[in-house]
Parts: C-alpha cells; structure tokens; sequence
C-alpha cells in the first residue's frame, strides 16, 4: 500500500496534467498590470482644441536623413466639423470603408479573382493622346480618407507635397496635370513637365508588369488602382525622383494620376508601404522600416524611418505573409487578456488557413481594431465585468459599449493587452482602447466585431507606439512611448 503523501502526488500530478488547459489561459500574476488609469480630463481636453490645429514647422526636421515627418490627419487639414461628435462619426464612416477595402482585396485574391477581370461602372479617363483607359466611377465621401499624413519632395527640382501614409498599399501615386478628374488636395497638382527627372515607363518593364492591373497605349505603360470603398486612381506609370528626409532616391516607380476620385480629399497621393514589390520599402531595399503613430487628437508629430534596427525593449512578434497577397503584414497573435486574465480564445482563431483566409494583420490606415464577433463579444463581455462600477451609456456608431464619464477626473480601466509566441506580451495604455466620441464625457471600448474572417489591429491600438518592421527575420516589434 502507498504512503499518503505518494497518493497525493499522484493526485496532483493527474490533477495538474487533467486540467493544464484551464492553467495554460492563467497569466501569473505578477507578469501583468491588471487594470489601467485612463486620465479622462485629459482626453476631453483633447478633443475640444482639433480644430485650431497649427503645424509647428519646425517638427518637419526629421531625425535621421533617411526619415518623414508623420502628421495626424487633423494636424494637416484641421477639420470642418462643428462638433467632436460629427468628427468622430466622419472617422468612423471612413473607418468603415477602408475596413471593407481591405476585406474585398483579400477576398479576390482567396478567390483568384484579378481586378483587371472585373467589369465595374467606368469613366473614361483621355490621354494627350485621345486614348481611353477605363476606371470604376464610384463616388467617395467627400471627409476624405488617410488618418496619417507625410511631407515628401517629388521631382527635380523637388516639389513638397503632403501624401497618405498606408501599409494597406503597395502601388505610390500622386495627382498629375492634366487633371481629367481630380479632387481638392492642399497644393497644387504636380506637373511631370516641370520635373527634369520625370521618365514615363514602358510597357515591357518590371515595375508594369508587377501592376494588378495596367494597359499599353503608345508604347507607355498605364496604370489603374481601385480600392473597395469606392476610390480609384488612373494615369501615366512613371519613374521619378523622391526626397524622403535629407535623401535623394532616384527612379521610384510612381502613378501620375490624372483622373482620380473619392476618398483621398487633402492629400497629393499616396505613398504605399506594404509589402509587394512595388511598395516603397521594396522600392527603396531597404530591410526594414519603423513609425510611430501620434495621437490622432495631437499636433504634435513624430516619423517614419527606413533602414532602422528593432530597439533593444521591443516586444517582438513574428511578421508572417499570405501566399495569396503580399501586400498585407499579418502578426503572429496568440491570445488577448483582459485584466491580467486570458481570454478562451482557440490560438488557432488567430491563424490563417491553407487557403489564406483568416489570420490578423497590422494596418496603419484602419482606425479601430476589428475582432472575429465570437472573439470581440468574449472582450467586451469580460472588460464590462471589470467596469461593473461605471455609468453606461448609450452607443455609438460601431461602438456598443460606451460611458458616461462625464463627472470623472481619471477612472481605472481593466488592462487590455496582446499576446505573442513565447510569452510576450504588449499591454496597452487606457487611452489606446478607451476614446472620447463626444467632448462632454462620453467614452467608448474602441474595438468592434468584423463578420470576415480577417481581423485588423488599428492605428487606435498603436498610438504611442513605435512599430518596426524587421523585413529580413520576418519580425515585428513594438516600442511604448518610442515616438
């Protein structure tokens, strides 16, 4: 017969093997903040002063020769809106489009569905040379779109425009005369002719054959880009020279886009940092590239930095691709806590299949972070658990779980936070998940729930952090309080 203490041994150790599942989703306690301080007078603050935004001019000196200047969009454009709330609702609809843009590229590609195969409502764009190229003629809001915004310098001599900043993008463009159909943008539309470094490419090239979707007129190489929320761009392919920082960098392939409609109101163009071939970092070779997003709600600014190595404190997860579209970054996510407690996620909800589908990516241009339903109602349901002590308030837009926080100074939040293979861990500041919708104390959980298969970490969850893209060990990193 065994002693006693051999059976309880024996016990535990059937006990700890029987039940390692329910351990495994336990973070130890002391790995962890739980809960978090949301400074909620401050935040209010915030958004009563967006519109009398001022660029400092001396914030565009970057801090390496090969870097951009970063500005949120309201830091650039101010904003037309009379009220916080009509801003936030302006964002969100943007917000809406881009995510649905997103999903209806990836499902193309799944589908093996090219966009020169689709046959959408055209416009005629007219060359010089009275030849047509065809373009989806869909009308965008009028707010326009692109959170975050750069000074670059096109041409020689250089011309220093504003461009949209998007790692949902690989083709750079901008609007060119003559203009067909253009919309309103800060500076004046680029002129090609007034560039002694502008060279129009020709059909045979590499860079117009890695177009989705492109004609030959004259021996000249076309281009088109549609995006799913109704945008579109359509011109002359082109080599040029850019000024990115103190850096000459000569023969990037660029649209010039001479008819070009909806939601890119504000800014020249585009400059694409994904990751197909024709993307700026690919353009550029350069290994890897870090930004830090500021606060959308800030004046202030930070950069965007080519050639940079990831930071010695970097929380570090792995950067993987979809064999189907190279364009998109996705994370090796494997759980998300709430108030130090990991959520019963399967880690297979956060992985892509064979056929491409699912799997979560990191985007600049969305907002908000989107959720599998099933996974965002067990946040949201858990982060209530731990706000039981807060006044509810009614929702808004996507958002179904809002307060009101109006009588507060600061409130303590659960903590919200990412987890990576190998037991790393980004928790995020209050702020990041926490967001006013109104100046008079009305605050939002700032995640909503996607019906796609793919899940997007939005420029909301990234504020305040610096991110790296290390191209060449396939990794990403994120730096708190980097900018």
């Amino acid at each position: 017969m065994s002693p006693p203490h051999c059976s309880f041994v024996i016990f535990f150790v059937f006990f700890l093997t029987s039940h390692s599942s329910v351990f495994s989703r336990i973070l130890p306690k002391t790995s962890v903040t739980t809960t978090s301080i949301l400074n909620v007078a401050d935040s209010i603050h915030r958004t009563k002063y967006t519109s009398s935004f001022r660029l400092n001019q001396q914030e565009e000196q970057t801090h390496s020769p090969f870097s951009l200047t970063l500005h949120s969009r309201a830091s650039v454009r101010g904003t037309e809106h009379s009220d916080y709330k009509s801003l936030t609702l302006a964002r969100l609809n943007r917000d809406t489009a881009r995510v649905k843009s997103l999903i209806t590229r990836l499902d193309l590609a799944i589908n093996n569905i090219s966009k020169a195969d689709l046959k959408p409502v055209t416009t005629m764009y007219t060359t010089t040379e009275e030849e047509d190229i065809e373009a989806p003629l869909i009308s965008g809001t009028t707010q326009g779109s692109g959170e975050y915004f750069t000074r670059v310098g096109i041409g020689n001599p250089a011309r220093e425009v504003y461009m949209v900043l998007d790692t949902g993008s690989d083709v750079n463009w901008l609007q060119c005369t003559p203009c067909a159909d253009c919309y309103h943008q800060t500076e004046p539309i680029f002129e090609p002719s007034s560039s002694s470094s502008y060279e129009p490419l020709s059909c045979d090239t590499p860079q117009c054959n890695a177009l989705e979707v492109s004609e030959c007129r004259n021996a000249t190489c076309l281009y088109e880009v549609s995006y799913g929320d109704g945008s579109y761009t359509v011109g002359d392919f082109a080599t040029e020279t850019l000024t990115i920082g103190s850096t000459l960098v000569q023969n990037v392939a660029i649209g010039c886009g001479h008819s070009n409609e909806g939601l890119f109101v504000g800014a020249a163009g585009l400059l694409g940092l994904g990751g197909g071939l024709l993307a700026l970092p690919s353009q550029l070779n350069t290994t890897s590239f870090s930004y830090c997003l500021v606060d959308r709600d800030s004046d202030s600014a930070s950069t965007v930095e080519f050639g940079t190595s990831l930071p010695p404190d970097a929380v570090v997860a792995p950067l993987l691709r979809n064999h189907q579209l190279d364009t998109f970054y996705y994370l090796g996510l494997t759980g998300i806590s709430v108030g130090g407690e990991l959520l019963q996620i399967p880690q297979s909800s956060f992985e892509m299949d064979e056929s491409g589908s699912g799997g979560i990516i990191i985007d600049s241009g969305t907002a908000v972070t989107r959720l599998q339903t099933g996974i965002y109602n067990l946040l949201r349901d858990s982060f209530l658990k731990g706000t039981s002590d807060l006044e509810k308030a009614a929702g808004v837009a996507m958002f179904d779980t809002c307060y009101n926080l109006s009588a507060k100074t600061t409130i303590e939040v659960p903590t919200v936070a990412f987890h990576f293979p190998g037991g790393k861990m980004l928790a995020l500041p209050a702020k990041n998940y926490m967001i006013p919708v109104d100046s008079v104390g009305t605050f939002c959980l700032a995640f909503a729930p996607t019906a796609s298969s793919l899940a997007i970490i939005g420029n909301v969850q990234q504020q305040g952090t610096r991110v790296t893209f290390d191209l060449a060990n396939s990794l990403i990193g994120f730096s708190s309080n980097k900018c």
